[in-house]
């Protein structure tokens, strides 16, 4: 059985508060993990639950993100602020992907630099 680990693909262009991205960054990483096959989170959790938060440019690259998580078949999470504090209703703020295989996963994230 292989190495697992999440990745949040954060938005650097929104210039979020810190409360403000530690809360976005959790919703994505919850939300990614609901969606997972059951075994890979168990698998993930028994090896410290790896994550990495990673920085992209702007809403069009993380889309880009996302379509090739989807590509993949890597489950993920498209996180959409509610507009209650610092960003209009429906702001796309990060995207959650996995826990899957270190492999698998840095095919979509090997590139970009850590938060």
């Amino acid at each position: 059985m292989g190495e697992y680990k999440q990745v949040i693909l954060v938005r650097k262009d929104l210039k979020l508060s810190k409360g403000k991205l530690s809360s976005q960054v959790s919703h994505a990483s919850v939300e990614a993990t609901l969606k997972s096959d059951t075994n890979k989170v168990k698998s993930w959790r028994g090896k410290g639950m790896k994550k990495v938060i990673l920085k992209v440019d702007n809403e069009k690259e993380l889309l880009k993100y996302k379509r090739f998580a989807d590509e993949l078949g890597l489950v993920n999470a498209l996180i959409r602020d509610a507009g209650k504090t610092e960003l209009k209703p429906g702001t796309v703020t990060c995207l959650g992907i996995g826990p899957d295989l270190i492999s698998e996963v840095d095919k979509v994230s090997k590139d970009l630099k850590m938060v």
